[in-house]
């Protein structure tokens, strides 16, 4: 999909994390996870299928730690293997991508004003509240936090009360195809980001 908005002018950027600032988990984390499940490490297919299934109701802050791994596991993990677990999920989401957020710098030094609105669990969003990245953000806005996740249009208007600005003139980057379409829906420009730091700085750029 291609953006809305090239480097048209605007007023603020609503900024997905996961796909966007933070790099998507690798191979390799995924095992280490499965390990920690105590799952069949070659299964990692149903792992996942489980993992996400009940991720939705997890990042809008409906399920517990324990109630979600519960759920994902089909009984309870105990506290130990509980911490594990969670600290082993949340580590796999704060690797960030340097390159994006330099371009991220840049336009807050222009002084574009920079809004997060993402899907994450209520312990996810307090380790990311503390990356040095999250300066960069005048408001932070987490699914765990409001209740509510996208692509669902109440989460989108808590981001959009914060910039104060006319939806038509706030730019909203996210790596999934739904909730840009959802964005648009709202009025706001769009940028699907597909991995391209470069689509991302173009889309940033002040028109002369």
């Amino acid at each position: 999909m291609t953006p809305t908005t090239a480097h048209a002018d605007q007023d603020a950027v609503i900024l997905d994390y996961n796909g966007v600032i933070g790099l998507q988990p690798t191979t390799d984390q995924w095992l280490h996870l499965v390990r920690t499940a105590l799952w069949p490490a070659d299964d990692l297919p149903a792992f996942q299928h489980a993992f996400w299934n009940a991720r939705p109701a997890y990042d809008a802050g409906q399920l517990s730690d324990l109630a979600y791994w519960a759920t994902v596991l089909g009984h309870h993990p105990g506290a130990r293997r509980l911490r594990e677990l969670r600290d082993a999920d949340t580590a796999m989401w704060t690797s960030t991508d340097d390159r994006v957020v330099e371009i991220l710098e840049r336009a807050h030094a222009s002084g574009t004003p920079l809004v997060l609105l993402s899907n994450a669990p209520r312990h996810l969003s307090e380790v990311l509240d503390r990356h040095p990245w999250r300066r960069l953000m005048s408001h932070a806005f987490y699914s765990a936090r409001l209740q509510v996740c996208k692509p669902d249009p109440a989460a989108y208007q808590h981001a959009m009360n914060a910039t104060s600005a006319d939806p038509h003139r706030v730019l909203f980057v996210d790596d999934r195809a739904d909730n840009c379409h959802a964005a648009r829906h709202l009025g706001l420009r769009t940028l699907h980001y597909t991995g391209r730091p470069t689509d991302l700085a173009a889309a940033l750029q002040p028109s002369n």
